[in-house]
């Protein structure tokens, strides 16, 4: 497929693994990073040349690894996220604020921001997830792809029936202290339990739509209404099999016979979908860069942004939309929260 690609507009992405990806594959290096030679998704020049402007970097840790090694491995995840902008000052800067974020978009800087995958990694502690908090962390997504004894999981067995007691404190201590509620991953059930309780905006940082395509990881338009509705933004993820039918039952069914393709467009039917549902002030954009083994044609690395904001373009988006849904939508989601922010870290206090 052939792409014709718009100048690059600025972008703040939802979800980025490379984190994870250092720790299997470089051991946690940051060197290297301004060579186009990594094999992976994510690098400098990549960054560069898709517009990147602002990444939240998800500090994920695998299901396998559980209670207290989980938190080390987010506490090492974090970390890398810290080297590697020191490693490169001249391309990064730690932001954990919008104010942060604009600061180094006018600087030219790629504002990294940090966002943690999965609550079983604060294994029952509201003093970890503060201490995340204190770290950089502005999301936590509910649970990943198993369900957690407090949230239930789209993708795991439903042992809760949504939120338990101890996930609706979660929910109200992450409103207290200014971090973002991630529905990612979680099931329907748990994504209108934090929709209740949840007193600020919330975010769904990569996922597809359900309508387009009935993934389990996907969104439906009553929940993707609902976050818009409470000033939220749904982002899209690119992930193939999230996005294209014929490729989920393709890697359900045993991956018989060629690989179903899904380029640049079936991102665009998702993102004209949520739009179509929660307006253009809903929807952003979480790609899953290094979370997915493949992507779609034309988004094989994070340089390719500006191929999907062409496809956009030529379906009608406007400049205007195409800024709200590359960087302003979630930008404004997270000025909502940054007061209770910093609140929090000048004053440093747990609940109660």
């Amino acid at each position: 497929m052939s792409t014709n690609r718009l100048p690059p507009i600025p972008v703040i992405d939802g979800h980025n693994d490379f984190p994870w990806t250092a720790r299997t594959a470089r051991g946690y290096s940051v060197e290297g990073m301004e060579e186009d030679k990594l094999s992976l998704h994510t690098d400098i020049p990549a960054l560069r040349n898709g517009g990147v402007a602002g990444q939240f970097w998800s500090v994920w840790v695998h299901s396998a690894i559980e209670g207290a090694d989980s938190v080390q491995a987010t506490l090492e995840q974090i970390d890398f996220v810290h080297r590697m902008a020191a490693r490169y000052p001249e391309t990064f800067r730690l932001a954990s604020t919008a104010d942060d974020v604009r600061r180094s978009m006018k600087d030219g800087l790629i504002a990294s921001l940090i966002g943690v995958e999965g609550g079983g990694q604060i294994n029952g502690s509201l003093a970890v997830l503060r201490s995340y908090a204190r770290l950089g962390a502005r999301y936590m997504t509910l649970t990943w792809t198993s369900s957690s004894s407090w949230a239930d999981s789209a993708t795991g067995d439903p042992v809760n029936n949504g939120l338990t007691g101890f996930g609706r404190e979660v929910i109200a201590e992450m409103n207290r202290i200014g971090m973002l509620v991630d529905l990612a991953h979680t099931s329907v059930k748990t994504m209108h339990d934090a929709l209740d309780v949840s007193t600020r905006p919330v975010i769904n940082s990569h996922a597809g739509a359900y309508a387009v395509n009935p993934h389990p990881r996907n969104v439906p338009d009553d929940v993707i209404r609902r976050v818009a509705e409470t000033g939220g933004v749904h982002m899209v993820t690119f992930v193939p099999s999230f996005m294209s039918a014929e490729r989920s039952a393709w890697s359900i069914g045993g991956k018989e016979g060629p690989m179903p393709p899904v380029d640049v467009r079936a991102v665009a039917d998702h993102v004209d979908h949520v739009r179509s549902v929660a307006g253009i002030d809903g929807v952003g954009l979480g790609g899953d860069f290094d979370g997915s083994d493949v992507m779609p044609e034309g988004l094989d690395t994070v340089a390719g942004y500006p191929n999907l904001f062409a496809e956009l373009s030529r379906r009608g988006w406007h400049n205007d939309d195409l800024n709200k849904l590359a960087s302003e939508n979630i930008l404004r989601v997270l000025e909502s929260a940054d007061e209770d922010y910093r609140s929090f870290l000048q004053t440093g206090s747990g609940a109660g």
